[in-house]
């Protein structure tokens, strides 16, 4: 009776901490499906929220259907392969489904020799593009119908080895079910974040795979004849080798065709994902390096020229002190780096990611020698300079915490990403702009970058608008970087002289960075007639509201960033 007694315990301990582990694999491949999904379809939070959803009904519907398994231990061991093998295989499924998508018009194109102005984006290459936009939400919720069988088939698994129905089986079933889910997000926090998406999944499918083995070994009676089991678990574990040997090279170059140019290095932080491209145009003329973060242009070497100075320059112009400087943002030091050129005593660049800055302050271990650099010559050694302090900080927090302290600055100038996640939306919020103004001397200026005016003009308006609701003198000005397009910036005063006025009435010389005058500047200040007509229709974006992600998302995903100037004689809407 005791040796029955501690046999039970046995497969107890087996069976519940078998769930447990497959809970933590189950849930770190919600967040990796999740975090691929939205990083290759670009709409990081609602995909996110969709795909977890998705998966959390499919689990349910897995759940319901784990009662028509009628061979319980031989199902179990069969999920385990099956998960097995979409859990690790997944990312390079969707790599390789959006590489097609996206190369195939290329490939057409050069096939047929069309002209460049013609776009190859209808029939089987917009079958493909949608294809590869629903296909992480198939894979999804396959892998979560599977995961949500494996608590039922576990559960009568266990009341058959104690040979009747227990009264909290449940109960111990989801007690570890949510225990290891737990550990699982822990893991992908503090571990999964920071390798290859792609290790992340052959990592948790190599878990699944043992887990089967050991089902396999521990059960080898019930499951009679296994060959078949073996022999598939086997055949796993070495695809399992082989993508962890070749895996991150294969989707590397399978992300690389998303790029129009030729990607030179990839840098994976806790924060984002860096890529930099670079593209021979013709002799006699330098490359062209281009920086993407998550999927989006920063800036291109060839005409960032034309950002950072209206970005940093009217602002500079309409200050009366140039002491003290604050730059929120800016990893890549060309803000800085135009900063600098108007002598000021210090500037003080905030930015969450170490390791952007550290590649573009030529100390990334792991980038080419000539990328770091180019990337120093190209920022001209800013982060070297003695005048300057880095601060690697959450921009939100860190303000904060300088108006506490009573810091001041003359300049502060915001140069963050645009507001494509909701994350980032309360960098553009009320609150934000209210703690700036705290930080800024009486006479000081803000500058910050606001989206294009065009492409996304109620974000640019939102953004405006915002910065008015908090005290400041506001305006804004636009101009056409080729990159880009039109791009816009507000810049705001909180006593004395709007901006532009100020503008005016200074030197007309060219400013420092070579690219502007007075009048360039002025001239940027005017927007068509009309421009501003629905202002009042536009929403301020309070801290929580998310108004100006919204703004933004309906932007590029309902009107495509297209920009409708109205009729003639009517009220552009």
């Amino acid at each position: 009776m005791a040796n029955d007694s501690a046999r039970v315990r046995r497969h107890d301990t087996v069976l519940i901490g078998a769930i447990g582990l497959v809970a933590a694999c189950g849930l770190v491949y919600e967040y990796l499906l999740a975090h691929y999904a939205g990083r290759i379809l670009g709409a990081v939070e609602p995909t996110v929220y969709a795909m977890i959803g998705l998966m959390i009904v499919a689990m349910g519907c897995g759940a319901l259907a784990a009662r028509w398994i009628s061979s319980i231990y031989r199902g179990f061991a069969w999920l385990e392969l099956g998960i097995g093998i979409l859990g690790g295989t997944s990312i390079l499924l969707l790599s390789g489904a959006v590489a097609l998508a996206y190369s195939l018009p290329e490939w057409l194109r050069t096939v047929y020799n069309l002209d460049a102005a013609i776009v190859v984006d209808g029939g089987l290459a917009a079958m493909l593009l949608q294809s590869a936009r629903v296909l992480p939400f198939v894979v999804g919720f396959i892998i979560g119908f599977l995961i949500g069988m494996e608590i039922p088939l576990i559960a009568r698994v266990r009341e058959h080895i104690h040979q009747r129905r227990l009264e909290h089986n449940l109960g111990a079933m989801y007690g570890a079910d949510y225990i290891g889910a737990g550990i699982g997000a822990a893991i992908w926090v503090a571990i999964c974040l920071r390798i290859p998406i792609i290790y992340a999944a052959v990592g948790t499918a190599a878990v699944n795979t043992l887990v089967g083995i050991a089902f396999l070994s521990i059960y080898r009676r019930q499951l009679r004849p296994s060959t078949r089991l073996w022999i598939g678990h086997g055949l796993l574990a070495g695809l399992l080798v082989v993508l962890a040997v070749f895996g991150t090279q294969w989707t590397t170059r399978l992300g690389d065709t998303l790029f129009q140019d030729r990607v030179v290095y990839r840098l994976q932080t806790p924060y984002q994902n860096a890529v930099i491209t670079k593209r021979h145009v013709a002799r006699g003329k330098p490359d062209v390096l281009s920086l993407y973060l998550n999927g989006r242009l920063q800036f291109a070497s060839n005409d960032e020229r034309i950002y950072h100075a209206y970005l940093t320059s009217p602002a500079m112009v309409a200050t009366y002190r140039r002491e003290r400087l604050l730059v929120l943002g800016g990893g890549d030091g060309l803000a800085l780096r135009d900063l600098l050129r108007w002598n000021p005593d210090s500037v003080t660049l905030i930015d969450i990611d170490a390791e952007v800055v550290g590649l573009f302050s030529g100390k990334d271990p792991n980038a080419p020698a000539w990328l770091s650099q180019t990337l120093v010559e190209l920022n001209e050694g800013a982060f070297a300079d003695p005048r300057v302090v880095v601060v690697q900080a959450d921009a939100f927090i860190e303000v904060e915490r300088l108006a506490a302290e009573g810091e001041t600055f003359d300049v502060v100038v915001v140069d963050l990403p645009d507001p494509g996640h909701p994350d980032l939306n309360r960098l553009y919020s009320d609150y934000f702009y209210a703690r700036i103004g705290q930080l800024l001397s009486p006479d000081g200026v803000l500058a910050l970058q606001s989206t294009s005016p065009f492409h996304a003009k109620s974000a640019f308006l939102s953004i405006g608008k915002t910065v008015s609701h908090v005290g400041f003198n506001t305006e804004q000005f636009h101009a056409n970087v080729p990159s880009f397009g039109e791009w816009g910036w507000t810049i705001g005063t909180l006593r004395g002289k709007p901006a532009s006025e100020r503008i005016a009435g200074a030197e007309a010389g060219p400013t420092p960075d070579g690219w502007l005058d007075r009048e360039q500047i002025l001239a940027a200040f005017a927007f068509p007639n009309g421009y501003y007509a629905d202002l009042d229709d536009v929403r301020i974006n309070r801290l929580g509201s998310h108004v100006v992600y919204g703004y933004h998302q309906e932007a590029l995903q309902e009107y495509r960033g297209v920009f409708f100037a109205g009729r003639s004689g009517n009220r552009p809407r």
